[in-house]
């Protein structure tokens, strides 16, 4: 992304549809005096901009440089306005903060009991939609204009609201407290990343048992279940539980195919829930599972009913497309799976501007792991030198590990072996400098030292002695997720056996799938 399309501005004029366009433009119109405002001649320059221009607008002559930021804001406004108008934008939240926003104005002008007609309505929109705070919010509002005027509404008003707001405040309370373990537990895995010994998996269920809070699981509503889910969900990532990740993964979407409603309020929740899912069996290699699982999200997300927004296509195309890569990693079809990469490529110059450079990344490592898998080791190392160089971005330390080690496979692999050595020392500074080293990469750390002192009829028998070594890890709970990134054991295998390392992986898939 360049830096000139970073301007917010910008970039909002650029996301709106034709009909968004279309709709700020009637918007601005309704008034015969907006019709040559400065704010939609600026619109109207910004819409026909390739790329954010500043001292092209200002040749325009529409505004002088100290006011072009004024000018801005006023715009950026204005588009806000007319977005919160559409009425594909018109979500339950929404109509619920407009009724509250009604019943407010009609509160000020005194019109105290048409103004709790529209609070109780707003009210049981909110509970019924599980939006709690904002129902705790109105309940409270409730109480001001019933503790102010006497509204004889209710002859046991005071105690039916008391109630209430006690009930909404501790559902509030429950919520709160798991969703903020759920994120505390989400930042720890940003942070450290999967427990790696003993002593980091006791710090972990320390610090989820000191601040999971008591609770009648037959209590809690849709909102605090799926706080409940996603927090022992990160608890299970975090302490290698893939079983437990997936019980609770499979709550958390049985939730909302059991609440179809909360889906179509909620569509984000409902696609993390499945990705996760997803990665649970992708760990697990529950292969007849993953793929019943991809193909009913796939089905659903294409469903008219589904809500189709921009940001939900962008995490449509993320999830969908990093577990098809991972459905051709389960299986071994590497060369069947070339095709998703110019897919890939495609959709990411199309939502450039929702999905994160992370996650970029991340794509950019499958495809070169899919290029890597299928023989095209050029192009593999093509696609990893773009993780590698990148700089500016803060990815986590095992991504760029692995990136790294696949990439001086990959050159050992594609014969250029003219800057091997250099490739070998620079590979192996950055990851002695990578604190909490898996086992695994430890060895490999070793393996790299002497490769360079090894005489050619000699490697084989060195690759027979790492495959050893690496093999006691393969079911270790704490070292075996390193084999999920890279594959080192098929690898030497292939080389072992003289065979191509998709065969060697399909052979165990068939194995796998069928032998269980």
């Amino acid at each position: 992304m360049t830096k000139e399309q970073k301007d917010n501005l910008f970039v909002l004029v650029k996301s709106l549809s034709k009909s968004e366009k279309r709709q700020f433009k009637l918007y601005v119109g309704r008034l015969g005096v907006n019709e040559d405002s400065k704010f939609l001649t600026l619109f109207n320059i910004l819409e026909k901009l390739p790329a954010y221009d500043e001292a092209a607008i200002l040749k325009k002559g529409v505004v002088k440089k100290e006011q072009l930021s004024n000018l801005k804001a006023h715009l950026y406004k204005q588009i806000l306005i007319s977005l919160r108008l559409n009425p594909s934008h018109q979500t339950i939240r929404i109509q619920i903060r407009e009724q509250l926003d009604f019943a407010t104005i009609l509160y000020h002008k005194g019109l105290y009991k048409q103004s709790l007609k529209i609070l109780d309505k707003a009210k049981n929109l909110a509970i019924a939609n599980e939006e709690k705070n904002v129902a705790y919010e109105i309940v409270e509002f409730e109480k001001i204009i019933e503790s102010q005027y006497i509204t004889r509404s209710l002859n046991n008003r005071a105690d039916e609201l008391a109630i209430q707001a006690k009930e909404l405040s501790q559902q509030n309370v429950i919520a709160s407290k798991l969703s903020n373990l759920s994120l505390q537990l989400y930042g720890q895995f940003l942070k450290t990343g999967y427990v790696k010994n003993a002593k980091e998996s006791t710090r972990i269920i320390k610090y989820y048992n000191a601040r999971m809070p008591k609770y009648d699981i037959n209590k809690l509503g849709f909102r605090e279940k799926l706080w409940l889910y996603k927090a022992n969900l990160w608890y299970s990532f975090l302490t290698l539980d893939f079983l437990s990740s997936y019980k609770y993964a499979t709550k958390w979407v049985d939730l909302f195919y059991d609440n179809r409603d909360m889906m179509i309020l909620n569509p984000v929740f409902f696609l993390r829930g499945n990705h996760y899912l997803l990665e649970a069996l992708f760990y697990l290699r529950h292969y007849e599972k993953f793929k019943e699982t991809l193909v009913r999200l796939e089905n659903v997300t294409q469903e008219k009913w589904f809500t189709r927004d921009d940001n939900v296509d962008g995490l449509t195309f993320l999830y969908i497309y990093n577990n098809k890569f991972n459905l051709h990693f389960i299986e071994g079809s590497f060369k069947e799976g070339l095709p998703l990469v110019e897919e890939v490529l495609d959709k990411l110059k199309e939502y450039r501007d929702r999905i994160d450079e992370h996650h970029v990344m991340v794509f950019y490592y499958k495809i070169a792991s899919m290029y890597f898998g299928a023989g095209e080791t050029k192009k593999c190392i093509y696609f990893l030198e773009k993780i590698i160089s990148n700089k500016s971005l803060q990815m986590r330390e095992d991504l760029l590990c692995f990136s790294r080690i696949l990439n001086l496979v990959a050159h050992y692999e594609a014969g250029m072996d003219y800057n091997l050595d250099s490739l070998i020392r620079s590979t192996y500074k950055f990851l002695i400098k990578m604190e909490d080293l898996y086992e695994v990469q430890k060895e490999f750390i070793k393996f790299l030292r002497g490769l360079g002192d090894i005489y050619p009829h000699e490697v084989k028998n060195e690759f027979i002695k790492l495959h050893k070594k690496l093999k006691q890890y393969e079911n270790d709970p704490h070292q075996s997720r390193a084999f999920l990134y890279l594959d080192i054991i098929s690898w030497l295998e292939s080389k072992i056996q003289n065979r191509p390392i998709d065969l060697v992986i399909k052979n165990k898939f068939y194995d796998m799938r069928f032998n269980r």
